[in-house]
C-alpha cells in the first residue's frame, strides 16, 4: 500500500484550515476518480457484528440477517467479511465457506460508513480514501479500532490510501462517475463531525479527495438521531443524470415533507454536465412500525450488485412497490430480498452494512 497523508497535530482549527488549503497532491498530476456503485464491481465488503453491549438479544438474529446479505450478495460477486479475530471461529461456521472471512480488529459493523471509499486511478490501480471516522460525532465507543479500517483494507488491496481531512462516512456520498456527488447538509456540516468549518471548506476537501467536478447540497434530515441524515437514506444514483429518490405517500407525514424539501433541493439544481436530475420515485416503508428511535424504515438503502440488486424487505405492501420501482430503475439486475428487521433496529440496511470495491 501507498499513503499519502500527513500526521498533524493542530492547534486550531485555524491552523488546520490554513495547511488544507496548502496542500495538493504530488506535482498535481495524480488524477482519480470515485465510480459510481452501478459499475463493476471486483467484490463487496462487509463487517461482521459482535458487540453485545450495543446489540445485545439481538446480536444472533443480526448475525444471522448479515449472513444472509453476504449470501445474496455472493450469488453475484465475491463478499470479504471483515471479522474481530476474536470471533473468526464463530463467523466462520455462520458464513461458510462461500465467504472469505478476513480478520482485522474492529469496533462495530457498519463497513460503508467505517470502510474505505474507494477510488480508480488513471492508471487502472486501486485507491482509497480513508476518512476520519468518530462513530457519527461519537455516539458509540470506541471507534479507533473503526477509524483504522479503512487503511487496513486498503493495505490489503495493495492500494494507494490517501488520508483525508474530513470526518465523514461513506453513506454520506452517492456519485455519479462522472464527476457530480450528492450529500447532505445535516450530516457533513453537523458539528459532531467538523466544527468550525465552513461548507466551502468541505466541498473543498471533497473534490480534492473524489476527483470530483461538481457537488450537489441537499439540506438532509435532521429527525436522524443515528446518521444525522445520510444521503444514502433517501436518494441513490441509478445511472448519470438519473437518481431513485425516496417519498411517503402520506402528505401530513412529517419525514414525508423532509423527503419532499430535499427533492425539491435536488431539481433546483444540474449535474456536472449541465444535466437537470431525472427522479425515479421509490416508497420509503410507510408501512412499518417503527421499533425503535433510529430504526430505518428505508428501500433505498439496497445493494447494487454485478447483475444485482440486495434490497430490503419488511414483508409489507409498500415493498412490493418498492421493487417495482427497482426493477424500473435497473431492468437488467436480477433483485433479490432480504429480511433485516434485526438490523434497521440499529439505524441502517444493506447499504449501510456494505461497500462496494470497484473491478
Amino acid at each position: 500500500m501507498y499513503r499519502i497523508g500527513i500526521g498533524i497535530t493542530m492547534s486550531s482549527i485555524h491552523e488546520w484550515r490554513v495547511l488544507m488549503n496548502a496542500i495538493e497532491w504530488p506535482a498535481q498530476r495524480l488524477k482519480f476518480r470515485r465510480p459510481a456503485e452501478f459499475e463493476p464491481h471486483a467484490k463487496t465488503w462487509m463487517a461482521w457484528p459482535h458487540r453485545q453491549d450495543l446489540y445485545g438479544a439481538n446480536l444472533p438474529a443480526m448475525q444471522q440477517a448479515y449472513a444472509d446479505v453476504a449470501h445474496a450478495i455472493a450469488q453475484f460477486e465475491p463478499v470479504s467479511m471483515v471479522v474481530h479475530p476474536d470471533h473468526a471461529k464463530d463467523a466462520h461456521a455462520q458464513l461458510g465457506k462461500d465467504i472469505d472471512v478476513v480478520e482485522i480488529p474492529i469496533d462495530d459493523c457498519w463497513i460503508r460508513d467505517s470502510g474505505p471509499t474507494f477510488l480508480k486511478l488513471a492508471d487502472g490501480n486501486l485507491g482509497g480514501v480513508s476518512w476520519r471516522f468518530n462513530a457519527w460525532g461519537c455516539k458509540h465507543e470506541p471507534y479507533d479500532q473503526d477509524n483504522a479500517l479503512a487503511e487496513r483494507i486498503l493495505a490489503r488491496e495493495d492500494a494507494l490510501a490517501l488520508r483525508s481531512f474530513l470526518h465523514c462516512e461513506g453513506g454520506s456520498l452517492t456519485t455519479d462517475g462522472e464527476g457530480t456527488l450528492i450529500v447532505t447538509e445535516t450530516s457533513l456540516l453537523h458539528s459532531n463531525r467538523n466544527p468550525g468549518v465552513s461548507k466551502a471548506w468541505v466541498e473543498k476537501e471533497l473534490v480534492r479527495m473524489l476527483g470530483l467536478e461538481k457537488v450537489v447540497w441537499l439540506p438532509g434530515d435532521p429527525l436522524d438521531l443515528e446518521t444525522d441524515g445520510h444521503v444514502d437514506g433517501m436518494c441513490c444514483f441509478v445511472r448519470p443524470g438519473v437518481v431513485m429518490f425516496e417519498y411517503n405517500p402520506d402528505p401530513a407525514d412529517l419525514h414525508g415533507r423532509i423527503l419532499a424539501d430535499n427533492l425539491a433541493a435536488l431539481r433546483s439544481q444540474t449535474d456536472a454536465r449541465g444535466r437537470s436530475f431525472d427522479v425515479i420515485p421509490i416508497p420509503e416503508a410507510y408501512d412499518v412500525e417503527a421499533t425503535s428511535d433510529v430504526f430505518a424504515r428505508s428501500y433505498i438503502n439496497f445493494a447494487i450488485a454485478n447483475g444485482g440488486i440486495v434490497m430490503p424487505t419488511f414483508g409489507r405492501p409498500s415493498g412490493e412497490e418498492a421493487m417495482a420501482a427497482v426493477a424500473r430503475a435497473f431492468p437488467d439486475r436480477r433483485i433479490v430480498t432480504v429480511d433485516v428487521g434485526a438490523v434497521v433496529p440499529a439505524g441502517g440496511a444493506i447499504h449501510c452494512i456494505t461497500q462496494e470495491q470497484p473491478l
